[in-house]
């Protein structure tokens, strides 16, 4: 994986996980890229098991939608836990 990958997956995690917040509430740019990162994987988990394919016209924008339906999964989970 090369440094511009890193950056975008990054970026993606981070405003996934800023929108996530905006519907859940939370903050930080830490947080933000915790849970952005960690709802990549169980949005993208969700979408392939449900057999849900988004097409918004942009991959990007599309693994943003993932990352943060799947961030907000992850946040109501944990405070669901907590």
């Amino acid at each position: 994986m090369d440094a511009k990958a890193i950056l975008i997956w990054v970026a993606i995690g981070v405003i996934a996980g800023w929108l996530a917040s905006f519907l859940v509430g939370g903050g930080g740019i830490i947080r933000y890229l915790l849970t952005g990162v960690i709802g990549a994987f169980v949005g993208g988990f969700i979408f392939k098991f449900a057999g849900i394919n988004i097409n918004l016209g942009n991959a990007y924008v599309n693994e943003i939608v993932v990352a943060a339906i799947g961030a907000v999964v992850v946040v109501l989970i944990a405070r669901f836990l907590g």
